[in-house]
């Protein structure tokens, strides 16, 4: 198969006319800020994922950001995530004034460990969950599904239970995917979601935050409104005359119907994408169970579904090898990406939170892990073609 540079990007979205039609309508219909469209869209999200409310944001980190605050989460206050994630993670946490305590994660699962979590609160708090060193308070796990793959949740909640720490999820890779039969987010606790392009269904911009809590649903909604008492859409169906009152400084986080309508029409091929994504990675698997210098995931048994949001494999090779492999690959025309930076490493937090720290798991899959093109509208000779370079490369 001849190919130009770059002509198989990393990820690209799946649009069709479903889309820009109702996009269409939302323009037609004059109202193209926070309306009726996002609220159907909200009511789908909960819909899918089970949780009983659901306020769409302008992004994943401002998702983040807003659980923080209505889980009274601030200054002073530490939150454990894992490392090996994308920066806005530990943004999310940051934001609120809070203070990220970087965990290890499990080499096999690419997610944040159980058991070194347990082991970071054990050895850096005392009973009252003060940090030793800086006399913060432990409040809250910030658990990463990691390119989609569901955490091991039931472990999670019961760290929480037992030490009274709320369980916070980032499912920005996740929608889509299913834990011990059911859909992440359907655990009731509070859920962040990203719909960037990279993710499994896009608004182009765009997040939601999902939860079971009505009064911190309605404070979500205030806070990403100016902390406005009732929306703007709430206000033109009233038949009488409203007025919102402001109680808290608060944001603008809203996502526009716009957006909503791509959001909407997205998430009805859901099931499409998911299915057509994981046949793209049942090739992968094929070809690279057969090959030296390379391995891949392999699911734990809770993990009922893997949207494969990424398709990442693992090098026997060092980092400089891993990024030539990287170089080759780009001039073949193939797109790749290198394993997630750590946030504990980086400069926003290298002096803080991160300094010091050795977290060997994170460290070198870091330096080792390759992510490969996967897309719905792959074709099958695309696809062969990634997998043929991609051995042909690394033996």
């Amino acid at each position: 198969m001849e190919t130009t540079k770059h002509s198989i990007p990393i990820a690209k979205p799946f649009l069709a006319k479903e889309e820009f039609q109702l996009v269409q309508t939302a323009l037609e219909s004059g109202w193209i800020s926070q309306g009726p469209l996002v609220a159907q869209f909200e009511e789908d999200i909960c819909r899918f994922t089970e949780a009983k409310y659901g306020i769409a944001t302008t992004s994943c980190t401002t998702a983040l950001h807003l659980a923080m605050l209505i889980h009274d989460i601030g200054a002073g206050d530490d939150v454990i995530c894992p490392s090996f994630s994308f920066i806005a993670t530990a943004n999310g946490i940051a934001h609120a004034g809070a203070s990220p305590q970087f965990c290890d994660i499990d080499p096999e699962t690419l997610n944040i460990s159980p058991d070194e979590c347990r082991n970071i609160i054990e050895g850096n708090y005392d009973s009252n969950l003060k940090n030793k060193k800086t006399g913060n308070k432990l409040k809250a796990i910030l658990i990463v599904h990691q390119i989609g793959i569901p955490a091991d949740i039931d472990a999670f909640n019961q760290i929480g239970k037992e030490f009274g720490i709320t369980i916070l999820e980032d499912s920005a890779c996740s929608i889509g995917s299913a834990y011990k039969g059911k859909p992440v987010g359907a655990s009731g606790n509070t859920s962040a979601w990203s719909f960037h392009p990279r993710k499994v269904i896009t608004t182009g911009e765009g997040g939601m935050i999902t939860l079971n809590d009505k009064d911190k649903a309605e404070r979500a909604r205030r806070l990403r409104a100016h902390g406005a008492s009732i929306s703007a859409h709430l206000r033109h169906q009233s038949a009488s005359t409203m007025y919102e009152e402001y109680d808290e400084i608060a944001y603008n986080y809203r996502m526009t119907d716009m957006q909503a309508a791509i959001g909407i029409k997205q998430l009805e091929r859901l099931g499409w994408i998911v299915s057509r994504r994981n046949e793209i990675a049942s090739h992968y698997n094929s070809v690279f169970d057969k090959s030296n210098g390379i391995k891949r995931i392999t699911c734990k048994d809770y993990v009922t579904t893997w949207n494969y949001q990424s398709y990442p494999i693992m090098l026997e090779a060092t980092r400089d090898e891993r990024d030539e492999v990287i170089s080759k690959l780009d001039k073949a025309g193939i797109t790749t990406r290198r394993g997630i930076p750590p946030i504990h490493k980086e400069g926003a937090y290298n002096q803080t939170s991160g300094k010091g720290l050795v977290l060997p798991y994170t460290e070198r899959l870091s330096e080792t892990v390759v992510f490969l093109p996967i897309f719905p509208s792959m074709t099958e000779e695309e696809v062969a073609y990634v997998a043929s370079e991609v051995k042909a490369v690394i033996s």
